[in-house]
């Protein structure tokens, strides 16, 4: 079998490059990257990509549970799609309020929308709302 077959590699290659250019936009709506050297917060934005692929590996593997099967994401129904999406949006929910609230690893620039109740950001939500359908996109395309 190839390893190129694998779905966790591709998850992992597609998911960390596109998780890097969002970490490396959004950057400027964290007050915590104020300051920071430029290798500095390349190395944050790595960080926090990294992060990213362990939150879409974990959405993939519950997915799959469910679906019984780990190629579900080769021909995705759209309960499918949804779940993956919504388990990364709550899993970076609750990440994010912990990161901010309890452990203060960042703090979010004034210019960061956030959500009215939670306080969490708008970009890494609507980074959970892009990415993942453009890789299942990039998936489906393999399969």
């Amino acid at each position: 079998m190839n390893k190129l077959n694998i779905p966790e590699i591709n998850i992992s290659i597609f998911g960390f490059l596109f998780n890097f250019v969002w970490e490396i936009w959004q950057a400027p709506l964290f007050k915590s990257m104020d300051g920071l050297t430029h290798f500095e917060a390349t190395i944050q934005c790595t960080r926090a990509t990294l992060g990213d692929v362990v939150i879409l590996l974990v959405a993939f593997w519950i997915v799959a549970l469910i679906a019984r099967s780990r190629h579900w994401i080769f021909y995705p129904k759209t309960f499918q799609v949804l779940g993956f999406i919504a388990i990364g949006v709550v899993i970076t929910v609750v990440f994010e309020a912990i990161a901010i609230h309890v452990l203060h690893r960042w703090q979010y620039a004034t210019v960061m929308p956030t959500l009215p109740i939670l306080g969490t950001g708008l970009a890494p939500i609507f980074q959970w709302l892009i990415i993942p359908p453009i890789i299942i996109s990039m998936m489906r395309r393999r399969g």
